[in-house]
């Protein structure tokens, strides 16, 4: 599984990076080191306007992590729905809609994966994090889908509080520097194949699901870090230091 990231470049930057044409500079999101599950991260995906009245836009806006399907009860199915298989992401209820229609690219530096650590004679067993990211430092643009969800506790149709727009990353079998660490993995998508991917007029499931690679190509570099990004209230670029001796 994908179940912590880091995403700390700007949304200037990003706007420029994935071409996305409508997004505003009032909505903000702070650089974090430890993007977590339920947080608001940035998404970028392709909507027409509201009124119908041309082409999708390519649009950067922030979302929520956890996707909440349209026909969910309640908000909290999301923190369980963080990811999808890539395997069958396009057949499972949760998930086939917005396979279909609402794709989307979620920005990251690089990801989490925890090995665990047997206990020793002088240390507790625990969980040690590395960080995986690409080798030459680029951004990597994860495999998305994103979906709305009407929350009924909300009487005004107009209230931007009245929709939850969510998301979950697309993961698939783990390899290279990561599948030594955990047996899953985020897939990406490359610059030449983001108007495919984004295209919410692209159905063919086959042709969508050939989009999906592996982070930067598979050159993804992977390093132990601090054991404090165990801890999701912490954050800043102290997460990325070496483990601490034990």
């Amino acid at each position: 599984m994908c179940g912590r990231y880091a995403s700390t470049r700007s949304p200037q930057d990003l706007a420029q990076l994935f071409r996305a044409t409508d997004w505003s500079p009032t909505e903000t999101l702070a650089p974090s080191w430890n993007v977590a599950p339920t947080d608001s991260v940035w998404a970028v995906l392709e909507r027409p306007p509201r009124d119908g009245s041309g082409p999708p836009r390519r649009k950067l806006r922030p979302v929520r992590w956890g996707l909440v399907p349209s026909w969910a009860k309640s908000p909290d199915t999301g923190a369980k729905m963080i990811n999808a298989r890539a395997e069958t992401v396009h057949e499972k209820p949760a998930f086939r809609r917005a396979f279909a229609k609402r794709r989307c690219l979620l920005p990251a530096d690089g990801f989490y994966e925890w090995e665990a650590r047997a206990a020793t004679e002088h240390t507790k067993a625990y969980k040690q994090p590395y960080y995986i990211a690409p080798e030459d430092g680029r951004v990597m643009a994860m495999a998305g889908l994103y979906e709305f969800w009407r929350d009924p506790r909300v009487t005004d149709d107009e209230d931007p509080a009245a929709w939850w727009t969510t998301c979950t990353i697309i993961t698939t079998e783990a390899r290279d520097a990561a599948g030594r660490i955990h047996p899953r993995m985020p897939l990406a998508v490359t610059p030449d194949q983001y108007d495919a991917w984004l295209d919410p007029g692209h159905h063919d499931a086959d042709e969508l699901r050939a989009l999906l690679t592996t982070p930067a190509g598979g050159r993804l570099t992977a390093r132990a870090v601090t054991t404090a990004v165990n801890n999701v209230r912490n954050d800043g670029p102290h997460l990325l230091d070496a483990p601490e001796d034990r």
